[in-house]
């Protein structure tokens, strides 16, 4: 069978050049025109490469009234039925993820240009020094020029600050110039017919949206959760050729094949008890290559989350399985003292279920894609004394387990312990967690591994198709105390008919020399 000649829009973020060349396209303009008729003030955050810039894009064309770009789509029905006419309004269009913000006179650049090319078209006050007066200025005269009211499309607002973490002195001169330039939009609320800002994370408490309180903040609201992003029902309807393709591709049947996209691809919520949304730029790449990839993660890498996670010494099992409140999700402190919102927010930790009760909400990692990106890329930061350096392997491990060589897995562990670097640990007992974290997440990518953390102890269980690996860890323990709780819970119980080799492993790691001291293995409870 033949592939099929579907285009599709892999970096194209232009919404006039995905519909004036046939790219395969998601109809999303009836939420576009549902938010154009409720509302004036939106700010909408998602994950990088998650369709914001296209949906700006998308507005943007909706209020230049370029009604032939949307012929057959949802919003020419909307506006036949709402006898509404195509109008042409004057826009302002900022891109901000264009540039390298690293000093504050990057910032100034930017805005300058951006307002340098507005006043060439509007006219300058040379009384308007700022930025903040300057553009409130050029929207007034816009909207007069024009007579119509003035759009306001904002992407990523908040690259600026995201570059910038780590350093207050330039987060607070970022954060005071874009809160003074973003402050017109409330104070020209008269000229002003329809404003959006979008970015992968909210700034709040002190920073620029303290003063914007008539900004409508719409990322964790339910009825726009599937305004960027796939479903599975626009899945199968837009992608109905791709997958099949893709199936016979990989080998597999189409259900098995929406399977595997479920497994590596799906999995976002941004509200709870909505369905998963799919990321459209891992399915675009996929149906482009027909082949699984890691394709999202590779377009980008999470080095200011891994700094931040180190920098406040966080404990990766904690991260993962973080219990948070609604305004923990939706708005960043100023000088970022807790990673987690900013790992939300940047797509790596997803809502996975929701106590009403005491109203929290439980993060997870969406999808397989975005969980051994993210463990792989944390490895080396954890497992090397080169911070960074990417030069762990977890392949030795796997052939240990997979062989039935315990004493050498114990051994190689103990070497890598060996290598770490603990000079900068402010928790010892914490960084001894995450580094078993880490390995047993790199693992499970080949095995099955199981682990659990509790008052300084890891329970970990490793199957493979031929053994199964019970181990035990004390911290300033003993390897004997270690194995005997093993016995003692009967951990091992559950696979006494099992028919694969079962190993009993207790290890005791001291603080004293920093290392792991002393093992213990049983082989189905008989000593070797």
């Amino acid at each position: 069978m033949e592939k099929t000649s579907h285009k599709y829009p892999i970096g194209i973020q232009d919404f006039g050049e995905v519909r004036r060349n046939n790219y395969v396209y998601v109809d999303k303009t009836a939420l576009m025109y549902q938010m154009t008729s409720e509302g004036k003030y939106y700010f909408l955050s998602r994950p990088r490469r998650f369709g914001k810039s296209l949906f700006l894009s998308t507005i943007k064309a909706f209020y230049e009234g370029r009604s032939e770009l949307f012929k057959g789509l949802k919003v020419e029905k909307e506006m036949e039925k709402a006898n509404r006419e195509w109008v042409a309004y004057p826009i302002m269009y900022l891109d901000l993820n264009t540039g390298d913000y690293n000093s504050k006179a990057s910032l100034d650049e930017k805005f300058n240009t951006f307002l340098t090319k507005q006043e060439e078209l509007y006219g300058r006050n040379k009384t308007e020094k700022s930025f903040g007066p300057r553009f409130e200025g050029v929207i007034e005269r816009a909207a007069k020029k024009e007579g119509h009211r003035v759009v306001i499309l904002v992407d990523e607002y908040d690259k600026p600050l995201l570059q910038s973490i780590g350093n207050k002195r330039r987060q607070d001169a970022f954060r005071n110039t874009l809160k003074a330039f973003y402050g017109a939009l409330k104070s020209c609320d008269a000229y002003i017919q329809f404003a959006m800002l979008t970015g992968v994370t909210k700034f709040g408490k002190v920073s620029i949206f303290s003063d914007l309180n008539n900004l409508n903040d719409i990322s964790m609201d339910t009825r726009y959760h599937d305004v960027c992003g796939i479903t599975e029902t626009e899945l199968k309807d837009t992608f109905h050729d791709g997958i099949n393709q893709l199936a016979i591709s990989e080998g597999l049947s189409v259900e098995d094949c929406l399977s595997q996209l479920r497994l590596r691809y799906d999995g976002y919520h941004f509200f709870d008890g909505q369905q998963g949304i799919y990321n459209p730029f891992s399915l675009l790449k996929t149906f482009f290559a027909n082949k699984f990839g890691s394709y999202w993660f590779e377009t980008g890498t999470p080095t200011h989350l891994v700094k931040l996670l180190q920098l406040h010494d966080w404990n990766l099992d904690a991260m993962q399985n973080a219990e948070v409140t609604s305004d923990t999700l939706n708005s960043i402190d100023s000088d970022v003292q807790n990673p987690i919102p900013v790992i939300y927010q940047s797509g790596y930790l997803t809502i996975k279920s929701y106590d009403k009760e005491f109203g929290e909400y439980r993060l997870g990692f969406p999808n397989k894609e975005v969980e051994e990106g993210f463990v792989k890329f944390l490895a080396p930061f954890y497992l090397t004394k080169q911070r960074g350096n990417n030069t762990f392997d977890i392949k030795n491990f796997v052939k240990d387990i997979r062989s039935g060589q315990p004493e050498q897995f114990c051994q190689r562990l103990k070497s890598l312990f060996a290598d770490t670097p603990y000079e900068l640990v402010k928790n010892l007992e914490n960084h001894y967690q995450n580094i078993v974290w880490v390995i047993f997440k790199l693992l499970g990518f080949y095995t099955q591994a199981e682990y659990h953390t509790s008052n300084g102890r890891i329970d970990l269980l490793v199957k493979t198709s031929d053994y199964i690996y019970v181990l035990e860890f004390k911290l300033d323990g003993t390897a004997e105390q270690a194995l005997e709780q093993i016995k003692f819970k009967d951990y091992s119980l559950p696979f006494a008919l099992d028919g694969r080799k079962v190993f009993l492993i207790g290890m005791n790691f001291s603080n004293k020399t920093r290392n792991i001291e002393r093992w213990l293995i049983e082989e189905n409870n008989c000593n070797i």
